[in-house]
């Protein structure tokens, strides 16, 4: 199995930018996809972005054109840029990877504000 440590959140005023890590580390050969989602307060934590083992990345409507996730050669840290931020991107933001069937690990979160 595994552990996901996630940084670099924070406080912006909204247009600003910000960029997140997410350092997986275990058995990190066998992570599939690995996903960023958000939860605002009161509501169910939703799928901002994704990459599968291949490296393709989707991504909800909400970010697309704003936000990019990427991977590092070594595939054991994912990163999501966050370009043009909008007091709504406000939310705890997770990271995610599965491991194998039925493993799924969850990142600590990390608290991103984007200031109106």
């Amino acid at each position: 199995q595994g552990r996901l440590v996630e940084s670099g959140g924070g406080l912006v005023q909204a247009g600003g930018s910000l960029r997140l890590s997410c350092v997986a580390s275990g058995s990190i050969f066998s992570i599939n996809t690995m996903g960023w989602y958000r939860q605002r307060p009161g509501e169910q934590r939703e799928l901002v972005a994704k990459i599968t083992g291949g490296g393709t990345t989707d991504y909800d409507d909400s970010v697309k054109g704003r936000f990019t996730m990427s991977r590092s050669a070594a595939k054991n840290t994912v990163y999501l840029r966050m370009n043009s931020l909008k007091p709504e991107d406000t939310a705890v933001y997770y990271c995610y990877a599965n491991y194998g069937p039925g493993i799924d690990v969850w990142g600590q979160g990390t608290q991103v504000t984007a200031a109106s």
